[in-house]
């Protein structure tokens, strides 16, 4: 189980990148072809998530002793954030475009899986 530590925090490095370039498109910067609204609280929330993320993938990566806890709740941490993005835009507290959209329920997907092989491998150590 050792793979899927270090492929989680791996994975979890990936996302905090992820985090990090959307954040830097809600402030309104283009990266490439990318572009998508100013809405400054989610580059907030997402440069937060990005930051938790890189601490659980530390954990991870470095085999301590809270790694599968750091995992799952940095996983649910950054859910939270995402949940939370979904519903400011579903009660219209910025514009929605399909970029927003599709990075929303992307990064929800993969969160949920991160967080259900954390949780599962958590449950084996018991």
């Amino acid at each position: 189980m050792d793979a899927l530590r270090k492929a989680l925090g791996a994975l979890s490095v990936a996302y905090a990148l992820i985090f990090f370039c959307a954040a830097l498109l809600h402030t309104g910067l283009t990266l490439g072809p990318l572009h998508d609204a100013v809405i400054v609280p989610a580059a907030i929330v997402e440069t937060f998530c990005g930051v938790v993320l890189l601490i659980g993938a530390r954990g991870a990566l470095t085999g301590r002793p809270w790694a599968w806890d750091g995992l799952i709740y940095t996983h649910a941490g950054a859910l939270a954030g995402v949940l939370m993005g979904i519903l400011a835009l579903a009660f219209g507290a910025a514009e929605t475009t399909a970029l927003n959209t599709w990075y929303h329920r992307t990064m929800a997907a993969l969160l949920i899986a991160g967080l259900v092989g954390a949780l599962y491998r958590s449950r084996l150590r018991r």
